[in-house]
C-alpha cells in the first residue's frame, strides 16, 4: 500500500528503523523518552521500532538514568557486535585492509607494503598491477577476518578508497578510471567479486580516497558540525573532498589536476601545470633533487620526507638546509594558492588537510599554508575559513571506506543486503549526505 506521496507502509518502517537507529549511534545511549523528540516520532512508533531492533539483535540496553519524581528511563544504545565492515585503503605507499565492529571500533589490521615504491622508481610512474592490489586486497580480507574469528557472512559490506574517478556500471560494478596509476576503466569489483571468497550477500562499495578522507572527517573528525567544508588528501598526489550547499554532499574532486601553471612542470597525469606535480610528495622529493638537494636514495617516499622535513627543520643548534627549506616554502604556496581556488569558488568553513604527507608536514607547514591560502582568496570568503589539520590520522581513509557499507545498512533500516552481484542499491549514497548529526 503506497502513501499519498508515494511512499509504501514498508518505506515509512524502514524510514523510522534508520532514524532510531542513527540517532542512537551518534547520540547514544539514549532513552525512549529521549528518542521521540529527537527523530520526530510518536512513543507509539519508538516503542515499536525498538522493540524490532532489540529482537534483531542491533539495539541493547545499557543502563538507565534518574528521571524528574518518575521511574528511572532505561538507556539503549547499538549493539557493537551486530555488524561488521572491513574498509580498505589502496594508497600510494601500501593497501591497507582493517576490519571494524558497528561502532567503527578497529579488530584486526593488515598492510601490505607497494613493491618498488622508491623516490628514484616510484610506482605511480609505472602504474599500478591491477593483479598485485587485487591479490592485496584479497589476501588482506581472508587474513583480517581469520584475526577476529569473524565469519564472512557476518559482513556487512566492503568499503574501498582508490585513487582515481569511481564510475558504477549495472554490469561490472564499481569501475575506477586512474589515470595517474594507469588504470583505465578497471573493473575493480568485477575482479575482487572473483577473487575474494565473500558470499553475495556482502555488497562491495568503491569510492575515491579523497571522498572516503572527506566523509570519515565529516562524520566523526574535524568536520563534524560543519554544512560546507573541503577535506583535503595530501599524499603522493593531492586531491579534496567537498562538502557545500552548492555541491552535492562529499563529492571527491580531481582538485590535484587543476592548472596552477602554464606550461610548468609535467604532471603524472601527463599534462602540464598541474597543483599536483607542485604539491604531491612525490613532486616535492623531485623538485628538492632539481635544486641540488640530497634526498636519501633506496628509500620510500614517507622516509625521504622525514629526511626532507629534518634537513628543512634541524634540532637546536643545526644549520638549516636552505634548498630543502626553499622547496618547502614554495609547495606550501602553491598548496595555499590551490586552496585559495577552493575558498573562492566554494566559500567552505573549514578546510582540513589530511593524508599521510599533510600530517607528516603537520603544524610547521601548515602555517604558511594558511598564511598563502588566506592572502589568494577574496577578502569575504577567506574572512570564514578556518585551516586545519584533519584529526583521525592516518587510518582516516579506511575509517571513510568502512562508513559507505555503515551508510548502505543504515538506509536499510539495519537490515543487510540481499543477493546483488553488481553491488549496492543508490540508497548509501542518499544515507552518507545526510550525514552524522550536527
Amino acid at each position: 500500500m503506497a502513501a499519498r506521496n508515494g511512499r509504501t507502509v514498508r518505506d515509512l518502517r524502514r524510514g523510522n528503523r534508520t532514524a532510531v537507529l542513527q540517532r542512537l549511534y551518534f547520540d547514544g545511549p539514549m532513552s525512549r523518552y529521549e528518542l521521540g523528540p529527537a527523530t520526530g516520532l510518536s512513543s507509539g512508533s519508538i516503542s515499536n521500532v525498538v522493540a524490532e531492533l532489540v529482537a534483531d539483535g542491533l539495539v541493547e540496553e545499557a543502563g538507565s538514568v534518574d528521571s524528574d519524581g518518575g521511574r528511572p528511563r532505561t538507556l539503549l544504545r547499538v549493539v557493537p557486535g551486530s555488524g561488521h565492515m572491513i574498509g580498505v585503503d589502496v594508497g600510494e605507499t601500501r593497501v591497507r585492509v582493517e576490519l571494524f565492529d558497528l561502532t567503527l571500533t578497529e579488530l584486526a589490521r593488515v598492510e601490505r607494503p607497494l613493491e618498488r615504491n622508491s623516490i628514484d622508481r616510484p610506482l605511480r610512474s609505472q602504474g599500478y598491477d591491477v593483479d598485485v592490489i587485487v591479490g592485496h586486497i584479497r589476501d588482506g580480507i581472508a587474513e583480517v577476518l581469520a584475526e577476529a574469528g569473524i565469519a564472512p557472512h557476518q559482513l556487512l559490506g566492503v568499503g574501498l578508497g582508490v585513487p582515481g574517478i569511481v564510475d558504477r556500471t549495472p554490469e561490472r560494478g564499481a569501475v575506477v578510471h586512474g589515470q595517474t596509476i594507469g588504470w583505465d576503466a578497471v573493473p575493480l569489483e568485477s575482479l575482487l567479486r572473483s577473487a575474494c571468497e565473500l558470499p553475495d550477500t556482502v555488497p562491495y562499495f568503491a569510492d575515491n580516497g579523497a571522498r572516503t578522507l572527506g566523509q570519515a572527517e565529516m562524520w566523526f573528525g574535524a568536520g563534524r558540525g560543519a554544512r560546507n567544508a573541503v577535506v583535503v588528501l595530501f599524499g603522493s598526489g593531492v586531491g579534496a573532498c567537498l562538502v557545500t550547499d552548492e555541491v552535492e554532499n562529499g563529492r571527491s574532486v580531481e582538485w590535484g589536476h587543476l592548472t596552477v601553471r602554464v606550461r610548468g612542470r609535467r604532471c603524472r597525469c601527463g599534462s602540464l601545470g598541474c597543483l599536483e606535480a607542485y604539491a604531491g610528495a612525490e613532486a616535492l622529493l623531485d623538485r628538492w633533487r632539481e635544486e641540488g638537494g640530497h634526498p636519501p636514495e633506496g628509500t620510500d617516499e614517507e622516509t625521504a620526507l622525514t629526511a626532507m622535513l629534518a634537513a628543512a627543520y634541524p634540532s637546536e643548534g643545526t644549520a638549516s638546509d636552505p634548498i630543502a627549506l626553499a622547496v618547502l616554502e614554495e609547495t606550501a604556496e602553491y598548496l595555499g594558492a590551490g586552496l585559495s581556488d577552493l575558498i573562492n569558488l566554494f566559500q567552505p568553513e573549514r578546510i582540513l588537510i589530511g593524508g599521510w604527507a599533510g600530517l607528516q608536514l603537520g603544524s610547521r607547514f601548515l602555517p604558511a599554508v594558511r598564511r598563502y591560502a588566506i592572502s589568494y582568496s577574496l577578502r569575504y570568503p577567506a574572512q570564514r575559513v578556518t585551516v586545519d589539520l584533519g584529526r583521525l590520522g592516518p587510518d582516516a581513509v579506511t575509517v571513510g571506506a568502512a562508513i559507505l557499507p555503515l551508510a548502505d545498512f543504515f538506509a536499510r533500516g539495519g537490515r543487510r543486503a540481499e543477493p546483488a552481484p553488481t553491488g549496492p542499491s543508490p540508497a548509501w549514497r542518499t544515507a552518507l549526505e545526510e550525514r552524522a548529526p550536527h
